[in-house]
């Protein structure tokens, strides 16, 4: 079975960084787009950012130029580096994976998930 699981959250003050990581168990797919969502109490899912096996690299507009997205060599761990953190950017963190080689913008795209971590940023 697939599975994923998410960690790295905390609580941090505005202007912080933390490094949340998405660790794949199972995943024996050549092709791959590992996403990372966001869901604030009362919102919809969002999309932050995705890797694909074809480095297809997506970044929200309102994330870009503060969150780095990578992977590792052995393909089992996707990070994402998140700096200059607002008190908007406070949610839920999901990462999601796909057998496919392009990155889905909507969670819906996604066949595998994993227990979220929270990122809580205070003013």
């Amino acid at each position: 079975d697939v599975q994923l699981q998410a960690s790295g959250g905390g609580l941090v003050q505005a202007g912080g960084s933390l490094r949340l990581s998405c660790e794949v168990f199972g995943f024996t797919y050549d092709d791959y787009a590992i996403g990372w969502f966001r869901q604030a109490p009362g919102k919809t899912r969002e999309g932050v950012s995705c890797i694909s096996s074809r480095d297809d690299i997506y970044y929200a507009s309102s994330v870009k130029g503060r969150f780095t997205i990578h992977i590792n060599n052995a393909k089992n761990m996707v990070f994402l580096q998140v700096n200059s953190l607002q008190p908007e950017d406070s949610a839920v963190y999901y990462c999601g994976a796909d057998a496919t080689p392009v990155c889905g913008k909507n969670w819906h795209y996604y066949d595998y998930w994993g227990e979220g971590t929270q990122v809580t940023v205070s003013s």
